[in-house]
């Protein structure tokens, strides 16, 4: 086969991709709930001000409904698609880590009741890999502390106390650690004070897990622009 001149490698090659900011989540990031046709899930929100801000940069959502960091389940586990869903994606610089409320709603399930029943720590473990894949690329990771979600109906019993202290533990490991490059603090701006395992409920879609349309805008006009350089 004849070789190209490097001139022509030069012409053929493709344009440069405008950087991209990867959301990498559950239905809280698809917006499992939000009224159809509207925009109203949060990575909207966030592309929305970045362009109006005069950034280019684009975002791009990788949420899937029932996703799991460290198990398959409706979809494969953020472990397992990672690279395809991130590292794989054309001119990105950033990802946002909103993922494991799932891992923390699964629920013990015959013959095995322990079967999928994750700790804290395994958790973590997840986050830690999931960090040295994106500085291995040099892309930046920013984690986002997981949303309250104490008596959702979406489910029924699906909630716990034992997972809400494991929310909370994981949220406390996200905020100190130092390991994210950066943190938004999702549960921070939605939960009831009064109350810190549940959703406020002008955020709430009226199932306890999931914002409404409100919730969801208010997650992407909460993060700070300045996060992506």
């Amino acid at each position: 086969m004849r070789m190209l001149s490097a001139a022509l490698l030069m012409l053929a090659a493709p344009a440069h991709a405008k950087p991209v900011i990867v959301a990498l989540g559950d239905s809280l990031t698809d917006a499992n709930v939000s009224t159809a046709d509207t925009n109203s899930r949060w990575p909207d929100a966030l592309a929305a001000r970045l362009n109006a801000a005069g950034k280019q940069m684009g975002v791009m959502n990788e949420g899937t409904g029932g996703g799991r960091i460290l198990h398959d389940g409706n979809g494969e586990s953020g472990l397992h698609r990672f690279d395809r869903d991130v590292l794989a994606q054309p001119g990105v610089t950033h990802v946002i880590v909103l993922l494991g409320i799932n891992d923390l709603r699964r629920r013990p399930t015959a013959p095995d009741p322990n079967a999928e029943q994750v700790t804290a720590d395994e958790m973590i473990a997840g986050y830690k890999q999931l960090i040295s894949r994106a500085h291995a690329r040099g892309i930046k990771i920013i984690g986002a502390t997981l949303l309250p979600w104490e008596n959702e109906t979406f489910v029924q019993g699906a909630y716990t106390p034992e997972g809400g202290a494991k929310r909370q533990a994981i949220n406390a490991w996200i905020r100190s650690s130092g390991a994210f490059d950066a943190v938004i603090d999702f549960d921070k701006i939605l939960q009831d004070p009064a109350h810190p395992n549940r959703m406020l409920p002008m955020w709430d879609s009226g199932d306890h897990l999931h914002p409404g349309d409100a919730g969801y805008r208010h997650m992407g006009e909460s993060i700070d622009l300045s996060l992506f350089k």
